[in-house]
């Protein structure tokens, strides 16, 4: 469908949306985005980009990673049991698992089927075995004996119920469990339970060939990276899928696909506790208040790879963006769901200001970020170049004489100088500031 609508009561991507998307591509910070917008009168697709560098134009049936929102799919298989009367929400994990494998807690309380899917089971966010042999596909080798000998060892620093602890290993184990309790994969209880029931054939855990001819490859910072197989812990995030199948789960979770799964939907989207800062969750699915009603949603992340999906049910919209980059699109899924919210502001090169070649000289150097790994500063003309040990050369640019920013990646970097001299830079990226000495 057009990106100009001429129904006007259609819901379409507004201006600033476009823009932002084309920015995001013509830098090079997304190589594609896949959009599906959904409402009352049906599903709408925006497709941006291209599957790879040289690959072809992205579709709705193009093939990406949607990481952790795969936690709300689980959540259903959750939701599906209980009304099921197979399990229940306050059914205790240790009554589930062996005598020999018991999860330990703090105080009274029993780690439940519940708090594995609402983050406050106590469990960490990771186990501390987890220890790839492949860090480019990281959860590959880890192994349900591996995750078992961890429950079995770790000391709780807190009571199941009292905190948010965002958890994938609570999620992988719950994933887990549900499909025990089935005697299945949990691939073929997710197609079994969710996928098949909702006509969804390109939703799998495990690449079909065809899934493979319609992949969008994914990418981190400009540079292309492996999909992550994630056997273990796929509850927490093994999904691979396309703009046309979650339009579909969206869809369902709305209520315009008259579905089986409608009861356990409506129970996955109560909330269970707001204990995550301004938000409250549900099983899986994070909510958060807006300006036409609550914004039920999630995100997720692989290697190259960013995902959103979300809906408000008051307006009867929803949203399905997936990208093949590491750089996150959560803002024009909030954008979309919610007109009060800003989108967040992508620096591209016409923010650049002029800095004179002697100011830029100054900067040239090698600044130890750890003992062995540093960014090496060079300078062309009136162009500045940073490199990381063992990676891409990337282009600087000034947003004043001793602050730049990058473009391929939401970064930036700032030169601190002593007596005239430059000593160190900063690098400012995902939330954290390293210091890096300059040693030459």
């Amino acid at each position: 469908s057009s990106i100009y609508s001429q129904d006007s009561k259609r819901f379409v991507l507004p201006q600033d949306v476009i823009e932002s998307i084309e920015n995001r591509i013509e830098n090079g910070a997304n190589p594609s985005i896949a959009i599906a917008l959904i409402d009352d009168k049906g599903t709408s697709y925006f497709n941006f980009g291209k599957t790879k560098a040289d690959g072809k134009e992205v579709d709705e049936h193009s093939i990406y990673e949607i990481g952790s929102i795969s936690k709300t799919f689980t959540a259903v298989l959750l939701a599906q049991q209980v009304l099921d009367k197979d399990l229940e929400l306050t059914t205790e994990v240790n009554a589930l698992l062996s005598p020999v494998l018991e999860i330990p807690t703090l105080g009274q309380g029993q780690v439940t089927l519940g708090s594995l899917s609402d983050h406050t089971s106590g469990l960490p966010a990771m186990p501390d075995n987890f220890n790839p042999k492949d860090p480019t596909n990281p959860y590959a080798d880890y192994s349900v004996d591996q995750m078992y000998s961890f429950l079995r060892s770790y000391e709780p620093i807190r009571e199941v119920g009292s905190a948010y602890e965002y958890s994938n290993l609570a999620q992988g184990l719950l994933g887990h469990l549900l499909a025990e309790e089935k005697e299945m994969s949990y691939e073929d209880l997710m197609i079994k339970v969710i996928a098949e029931p909702l006509g969804m054939g390109e939703t799998k855990l495990i690449f079909t060939p065809e899934m493979m001819t319609n992949l969008a490859y994914g990418y981190s910072g400009g540079e292309e990276v492996s999909n992550w197989d994630i056997p273990t812990l796929a509850g927490a995030g093994a999904i691979r899928s396309s703009t046309a199948d979650m339009s579909k789960y969206i869809g369902a979770n709305l209520g315009y696909v008259d579905s089986s799964l409608k009861e356990a939907m409506e129970l996955s989207h109560e909330v269970r506790h707001s204990k995550a800062g301004e938000m409250s969750v549900g099983l899986g699915w994070h909510i958060r208040k807006g300006s036409q009603g609550d914004v039920i949603w999630h995100n997720g992340g692989t290697g190259g790879y960013r995902a959103f999906a979300g809906f408000v049910k008051e307006t009867g919209r929803g949203v399905v963006i997936l990208t093949n980059s590491s750089e996150s699109v959560d803002d024009l899924g909030f954008r979309l769901l919610d007109p009060a919210l800003e989108l967040s502001k992508v620096k591209t090169t016409s923010d650049a200001v002029k800095v004179s070649e002697a100011i830029l000289a100054s900067y040239v150097g090698e600044y130890e970020l750890q003992p062995g790994f540093s960014i090496t500063i060079t300078q062309q003309g009136d162009q500045l170049f940073g490199q990381a040990t063992g990676q891409s050369q990337f282009e600087l640019f000034a947003q004043s004489e001793t602050r730049f920013f990058l473009t391929l990646v939401k970064a930036e970097i700032s030169f601190q100088l002593e007596d005239s001299e430059v000593k160190s830079l900063t690098l400012f990226q995902g939330g954290q500031e390293i210091l890096a000495k300059k040693i030459k």
